[in-house]
């Protein structure tokens, strides 16, 4: 069996979508891969790390991570369970267009400076719309055209994303409460937990997530949690059942943190993306 399986979504003259999953099998890097084009990568399921030469990122559902044509790069799974992304390629030209100066590369080729950004919980919605709709057969050309460019734009503005500045100590630390988050999204963590987990005292950590990610640990586990409830909208009936299974205390507490994130409850967005009957 593959370790990976990729659906196309869509692909006209200007934007190409692609849903890839990967069950994750094989722990240890890859040998090193190359992007053939430039593209935008958001996980929505699972996590993986990127190797590119030195810089390792972790990727989950709060990143979009930026795959530059020609970049050589390796993929590791540390946690069981594989992954799952949505990756958009859009016409250079337009792409360029997008993007602030800053955050590009002089080129030609166009390419990206980072090799990651925080994105907020407006874009992760427009995601879910994305492949929800797409794979559903339930999205007009022109309405999933649309949704990618307000998704990318999203994705690189200075006041819905953001780009973490730190040493590489700092960096890896943060990785690595990361990734104890996402080992086990419905858990409920206590802080002296994640810090006896990572390696260090529960107010350096707290400090340091901050420093590194401008958001507290807790709202970051809190958008991973919501990340996968827009992932499982599609599967549940029972929203009540959703979000005990992903740790919320209960229904209320599950509906308002995400009507808080994405401006709807999760039934009024099940309904907007047609996921169930009006």
């Amino acid at each position: 069996m593959s370790q990976f399986s990729t659906a196309p979504l869509l692909k006209t003259k200007m934007v190409t979508i692609r849903d890839i999953v990967c069950n994750g099998e094989c722990r240890h890097k890859s040998d090193e891969e190359c992007a053939h084009r430039t593209s935008l990568v958001y996980p929505y399921r699972g996590v993986f790390m990127r190797h590119v030469g030195r810089n390792d990122t972790v990727a989950e559902a709060n990143q979009v991570l930026f795959f530059n044509t020609g970049q050589g790069y390796r993929i590791s799974h540390p946690i069981e369970g594989g992954d799952a992304c949505i990756d958009l390629a859009i016409d250079d030209s337009m792409l360029e267009e997008l993007t602030p100066k800053e955050q590009a590369q002089p080129g030609p080729p166009f390419s990206f400076r980072r090799q990651r950004r925080r994105i907020d919980p407006r874009a992760q919605a427009l995601v879910a719309l994305l492949r929800h709709g797409l794979s559903r057969n339930v999205a007009e050309t022109l309405e999933a055209e649309i949704l990618a460019l307000t998704l990318v734009r999203r994705s690189l503005g200075e006041r819905t994303s953001h780009a973490a500045g730190a040493s590489a100590g700092r960096q890896k630390l943060v990785d690595r409460a990361k990734l104890v988050l996402s080992s086990d999204l419905a858990r409920r963590w206590t802080l002296s937990e994640i810090a006896t987990e990572v390696g260090v005292s529960p107010v350096y950590l707290t400090q340091v997530f901050q420093q590194v990610e401008a958001t507290p640990l807790y709202r970051y586990q809190l958008r991973l949690r919501l990340a996968r409830a827009l992932d499982l909208l599609g599967q549940y009936e029972d929203l009540t059942a959703l979000g005990l299974d992903l740790g919320f205390s209960s229904h209320s507490h599950f509906s308002a943190s995400f009507k808080q994130s994405f401006g709807q409850t999760p039934a009024e967005f099940q309904r907007s993306a047609q996921l169930r009957r009006k």
